[in-house]
């Protein structure tokens, strides 16, 4: 049998990211294509993946790959695929195409959905609708004369996990506080404190990966593209469910702490750790950064430092001196992970040669700097 194909999406910045956590699962990457990057893997392993992968932003099943030189070149090779294998009967379902400028989007939808027709000739077909979001959504990659049509097997991001609320004016994607953490080398081995953690999203994060909990296990069921396909097989996903949800430790290795200024946002990042199912792991605290005292002698520290937008250039400033005088006088111990603006006041910070990987917050572009020392 011929391997089946996968394509794992997310940020260029995260890439390098996501290729470890393949390689955490066993697998082995094929390619690193731009913002993806490319495997190989079982069904049981790829619905796996589906659950436990925290960086990535959506996976496709590669259905088809092939030359074409031009739109003619492309309905012909589409029709060569037998999407009986893929779509169901009387299902909806809409084609994303994702093509350089040069190219006609709306032609090389209305072209597959015509080959999708053609191979269901005679029989109840599937419903086309290019209007509308359906969990059925093929994607068809044209590069460079290089056509790649996969079928999307994530439906919403998976950077929805399901427990997120609304309330707060700037969230972290849970994907991206995933992949701070993990740039950091967090593996719950040692204790973690965000002291300014808003909506709670990296210490969520946090106790999701100190607990070997997959971040996808709780959305609901036909909550995923693939669940949608043809050919789905609901037994295998259950069992690999069930083998997931038996891989969550009982306990924390090491504590967690979440600290706010405000009141209403530890409220609301203590609701959305509950969805989670994650909120008594997390020790949460309401008060400033300053009235703090570290509460173990070393861990990690773990900040989205608050941007210019939110506060005035003056007030940048004075929080990253307030910072940076904090963390000489009392964390000594620390490892530090902070994720700041590009053009942020950092020498204030006082950090010792951190690292610094370049990120990006929706379109704002940022750095993460962690600092290097010794877990315990």
């Amino acid at each position: 049998m011929e391997p089946l194909r996968w394509l794992a999406t997310c940020p260029e910045d995260t890439k390098a990211v996501l290729v470890e956590e393949l390689r955490a699962q066993g697998v082995e990457p094929t390619a690193r294509v731009f913002r993806g990057v490319r495997f190989e893997a079982d069904l049981a392993t790829a619905y796996r993946l589906h659950l436990v992968l925290r960086t990535a932003s959506r996976i496709q099943r590669i259905v088809a790959e092939f030359e074409a030189s031009g739109l003619d070149d492309l309905a012909e090779a589409a029709r060569l695929v037998d999407w009986t294998q893929w779509l169901r009967a009387r299902r909806p379902y809409r084609v994303q195409p994702v093509v350089p400028d040069d190219i006609d989007g709306a032609a090389v939808e209305e072209a597959i959905a015509e080959a999708v027709a053609a191979r269901f000739e005679g029989q109840e077909a599937p419903r086309y609708d290019a209007d509308h979001d359906y969990p059925v959504t093929i994607v068809a990659h044209v590069r460079e004369d290089r056509v790649t049509l996969g079928l999307d097997t994530a439906d919403r991001a998976l950077h929805k996990r399901g427990w997120r609320l609304g309330g707060h004016p700037a969230v972290l994607k849970e994907t991206l506080a995933a992949a701070i953490l993990l740039l950091a080398g967090y593996d719950g081995t040692e204790p973690l404190l965000d002291p300014m953690c808003g909506s709670g999203t990296i210490a969520i994060e946090g106790a999701y990966i100190a607990l070997g909990k997959a971040p996808l296990i709780h959305r609901g069921k036909d909550d995923f593209g693939l669940e949608h396909h043809q050919g789905f097989d609901r037994a295998l996903w259950r069992q690999v469910s069930d083998q997931v949800r038996a891989d969550k430790r009982d306990a924390l290795p090491a504590p967690i702490f979440a600290r706010d200024l405000r009141a209403d946002f530890v409220d609301l990042a203590r609701k959305g750790a509950l969805r989670a199912r994650v909120e008594k792991y997390i020790t949460w605290e309401t008060g400033a950064f300053e009235a703090l005292e570290p509460p173990a002698e070393r861990g990690l520290l773990v900040a989205n430092l608050p941007y210019g937008e939110r506060i005035g250039r003056g007030d940048v400033e004075r929080l990253y001196g307030t910072v940076g005088q904090l963390l000489a006088a009392r964390y000594a111990g620390w490892r530090v992970a902070f994720l700041v603006p590009a053009d942020a006041p950092v020498y204030l910070l006082g950090l010792d040669r951190p690292a610094s990987h370049r990120l990006k917050n929706g379109s704002l572009d940022v750095r993460l700097l962690v600092t290097a020392g010794a877990k315990g």
